[in-house]
């Protein structure tokens, strides 16, 4: 298997194990020394004991699922749509690879918003999504 299918197939066994909730296998991706960066918040967790411990804490009901993961060589991006107790966030992965094991992930969370009507005739539904309509007052 080259080095892309076997990064692929790593971070591919990640997303699986976080949504089944296998910490073990969810952090196995990362070296021991990682970083993970979320920059809206200002955090840095430092190790992948530190890393593994802020999400095994989490108290909400979480799911995730993968829309698109791309990347090459030691760059990989997962867009992904994380959902907290049935609340859906949307989320960007960026994965910094050596040796085959996470260095360093910023990953960046976004909520979903309504498109306004004044885009209405420019835009088409993403595969295999309807839009959703900004609320009118």
């Amino acid at each position: 298997m080259d080095p892309d299918a076997r990064t692929r197939a790593a971070i591919e066994e990640h997303w699986r194990a976080s949504e089944l909730g296998d910490t073990e296998a969810e952090h196995a991706v990362y070296a021991s020394d990682a970083i993970l960066d979320y920059p809206q918040s200002g955090e840095r967790f430092r190790g992948r004991a530190a890393i593994s411990a802020q999400r095994g804490g989490h108290p909400a009901n979480r799911h995730f699922r993968v829309l698109r993961i791309t990347g090459g060589g030691n760059l990989w991006v997962s867009e992904c749509v994380i959902t907290y107790d049935g609340a859906p966030s949307y989320s960007v992965s960026v994965m910094e690879f050596d040796h085959e094991q996470v260095m360093h992930e910023t990953q960046y969370f976004a909520d979903p918003f309504g498109a306004p009507e004044w885009r209405t005739e420019l835009a088409e539904p993403m595969p295999g999504r309807t839009i959703t309509r900004q609320e009118t007052q």
